[in-house]
């Protein structure tokens, strides 16, 4: 999560105003100081706060779907464009097993001009336009992949460790 929802934003930038007044209102002397009850103001922001904590845990479970990797192959590699992958979770928020409603490009051929797809690797794009994984042709017509999010498509060897997070406007070709 690198970017926050701007609600999420301004929350925090006002929790912060609070806390500061709260924290310049309490500067007294040690001598002057006596033993005060929780304010209100500082109860509702640790209520705020956890429950912003919580939301924000939930969303971050929720941050890759199967249409988000469905999404991701066609903006990652161009030969799979209009394709219509659809993905079902093999391993949560990590490996995907994804199958194109219509066949790619003819941009991997075998010496006969046939489709040679299978064992291919090509990059996913996330919606941020950054490299966020990759996947693997399971075979030669290129309609059945293995699509692997963050540091496990490094671990499977279809993308390098510093192609990670790389933007990439547009899909890749050849």
């Amino acid at each position: 999560m690198t970017q926050l929802d701007p609600k999420l934003h301004a929350l925090g930038d006002r929790l912060e105003g609070a806390a500061a007044a709260d924290l310049a209102a309490g500067a007294r002397p040690l001598a002057a100081r006596r033993p005060r009850r929780v304010s209100r103001r500082l109860a509702v922001m640790v209520a705020v706060l956890a429950i912003g904590a919580t939301g924000v845990a939930i969303a971050g479970n929720q941050l890759i779907s199967t249409s988000d990797v469905a999404q991701s192959m066609p903006a990652g590699t161009l030969a799979l464009a209009g394709t219509e992958p659809t993905c079902t979770v093999v391993t949560k928020d990590v490996e995907f097993h994804c199958v194109l409603a219509k066949a790619p490009a003819l941009e991997v051929t075998d010496s006969q001009g046939n489709p040679a797809w299978k064992g291919t690797v090509e990059p996913s794009v996330d919606a941020s336009k950054h490299v966020n994984g990759g996947c693997r042709s399971l075979a030669q017509d290129g309609r059945e992949w293995e699509c692997y999010i963050g540091q496990a498509a490094v671990d499977q060897n279809i993308i390098g460790q510093g192609f990670l997070g790389q933007p990439s406007p547009t899909p890749g070709v050849g």
